[in-house]
């Protein structure tokens, strides 16, 4: 009996009472648990992967030059909407949803081609898509502490949610002025006007742009007359062109957006092409089949003879008769004559129509009042803008001289500014119509266009690099760097590790810099500095003699005094 007393303590002793029993546990189970508790102990912590270093799809990054360059054409830009009156606004690149509301561009929901997010409040936020409807947004809020009419000009990076392509990016800037409060057509025709002077202010010449101008009203005119469906116009017309032999019952109503849309093509597949959209369709470049909008022929017509009025050649006689009956005061020997005339003959009997001739008449003879002739802004009636807030006069500047495409075919560079009025947009907020007009300026379009002119060099100028010889003497080379800037010359002091000239002169080659001053332990004790004109240099290394490097040498040796104004001589020959 004692033994096995004796026994049993010995086996106690020898296996401890299982960890997990107080819990149900057997030992196997408690031993499989130790077991991992151990791995896991001696396991190497997992490392986090490192993220990749690249842009999001549809956006891209500026450096140096990109964004200088940018940042001067805006200033001359808004040089001249200061001469002409027009204050700056800097308003919140994010608005709510329901402020942009259905004026996103060219999609059915509120949400979509934008960048939204709900905030904490579950309210839905948006990063602005453009810079009009933040317009809108602001004159509705502060309207009882602004002037009226309220002048301003806006310019910055817009976002939308589109899908990239070549040269079309999720993130772009736009410049703006609008003028918000009047109905006149003098602030039309003073937006053309200053668009003009603009693009001109910035280095298109000239004979290398124009301003078109239309009017929405007559089209909307012309749409009234063909009968096609309009929520304002759904009535059947007063009076159906008597020249027209048709039945009423062979007319179709047509959703007008739809004909907006197509006549929006007319500059890339021209008046065939627009005859084909809006009758029984046509086959694009790629061979598929577009179906038509099935208009009849006489409609087509009569749409195409509205898009091509500019090409009207009527008589002087017959054009100065109609303007005159009319009440018009544009010159009839103009072309600007011609096409209202012609246009006066498609929409004599639409009041709507009427209108809006009269407002291009107006914004004609204002302009011609000024000095700006159709050689700079000119009536076109193929000038139509998708966006639906536009109310009554459109425009947009062209450039019309040519580059080459990337298979190496000339073609025009083509638009680079639009706008219009929009007398119904901050309606939403106020829910009483604030007339307005205004025009936005595609910044990326028109930088494209200043490059393709010469206008704008392929890298800018780096700064003047004062090299270090001595790292022991950074005061005095700091203090030559100094008297540099303090002469309005651009400059810096090599940072870098100076041990190794040539990575010195590397970096200032890198830097497309135009000067390097040379300084070391046998300068300073002379009182002189080396100054090496590295522009003069590269043109001797790659093209000169022995001969001619040795008459024209690159590198001069002058007092430490004379250090700002050999600088500035050599500058300015290299200009």
């Amino acid at each position: 009996m004692a033994w096995d007393y004796a026994r049993m303590r010995l086996r106690s002793i020898a296996q401890p009472p299982c960890p997990g029993a107080a819990l149900g546990l057997d030992r196997a189970t408690t031993d499989a648990a130790r077991v991992a508790a151990r791995t896991h102990a001696m396991a190497k912590p997992k490392k986090e992967p490192r993220p990749k270093a690249e842009t999001p799809k549809g956006f891209r990054d500026y450096f140096g030059a990109e964004v200088t360059t940018r940042a001067a054409m805006l200033n001359a830009i808004a040089g001249v909407y200061h001469r002409y009156g027009f204050d700056a606004l800097e308003s919140s690149a994010v608005e709510t949803v329901e402020a942009l509301g259905k004026f996103l561009p060219d999609v059915d929901r509120p949400n979509e081609g934008v960048f939204a997010w709900q905030d904490e409040d579950e309210k839905w936020l948006a990063l602005r898509y453009d810079l009009t409807a933040p317009l809108a947004r602001v004159y509705a809020q502060h309207r009882n502490d602004l002037p009226t009419p309220y002048r301003r000009y806006a310019m910055g990076p817009v976002w939308r949610n589109e899908k990239p392509g070549p040269g079309r990016f999720r993130q772009f800037y736009q410049c703006d002025a609008d003028t918000v409060g009047t109905a006149s057509m003098a602030a039309d025709a003073e937006i053309c006007a200053m668009l003009a002077d603009a693009l001109e202010e910035v280095g298109i010449p000239r004979g290398d742009y124009v301003v078109r101008v239309n009017n929405r009203k007559v089209l909307n005119g012309i749409l009234e007359g063909l009968m096609v469906d309009n929520e304002k116009t759904r009535a059947l017309p007063r009076s159906f062109p008597e020249t027209l032999d048709t039945k009423l019952s062979d007319w179709e109503f047509v959703d007008p957006e739809a004909v907006l849309r197509t006549i929006d093509k007319f500059d890339k597949v021209g008046v065939s092409g627009v005859r084909e959209l809006l009758t029984s369709g046509r086959k694009d470049a790629s061979g598929a089949f577009i179906d038509g909008l099935g208009l009849s022929q006489t409609q087509s017509e009569i749409i195409l003879r509205f898009l091509t009025a500019k090409n009207n050649i009527q008589s002087e006689d017959i054009i100065r008769s109609n303007l005159t009956e009319s009440g018009f005061k544009t010159d009839p020997s103009s072309i600007n004559g011609a096409t209202l005339s012609a246009l006066i003959e498609l929409v004599e009997e639409s009041e709507i129509g009427l209108a809006g001739l009269r407002e291009l008449d107006e914004i004609a003879t204002l302009l011609a009042a000024q000095g700006y002739g159709p050689d700079r802004i000119v009536i076109d009636p193929s000038v139509v803008r998708g966006l639906g807030y536009y109310t009554g006069p459109v425009f947009e500047a062209e450039l019309t001289f040519e580059i080459l495409d990337e298979k190496g075919r000339p073609r025009q560079f083509g638009s680079v500014a639009g706008g219009g009025r929009y007398d119904d947009l901050v309606a939403r907020f106020t829910g009483q119509q604030v007339p307005a007009v205004g025009v936005s300026i595609g910044v990326d379009r028109l930088l494209a266009a200043l490059h393709a002119k010469g206008k704008i060099g392929s890298a800018e100028r780096g700064p003047v690099v004062v090299t270090v010889m001595d790292r022991d003497r950074m005061a005095d080379y700091q203090a030559m760097v100094g008297e540099l800037r303090q002469a309005g010359i651009r400059a810096e002091v090599y940072l870098g590790n100076p041990k190794n000239f040539g990575n010195q002169m590397k970096y200032a080659d890198r830097r497309g810099s135009p000067i390097a001053v040379i300084c070391g332990g046998d300068e300073f004790a002379k009182g002189v500095v080396q100054i090496k004109d590295l522009i003069l240099g590269a043109q001797i290394a790659e093209n000169a003699t022995v001969e001619e490097w040795k008459e024209r040498p690159s590198q001069y040796e002058v007092p430490r005094a004379a250090l700002v104004d050999k600088v500035r001589d050599i500058l300015a020959e290299q200009r």
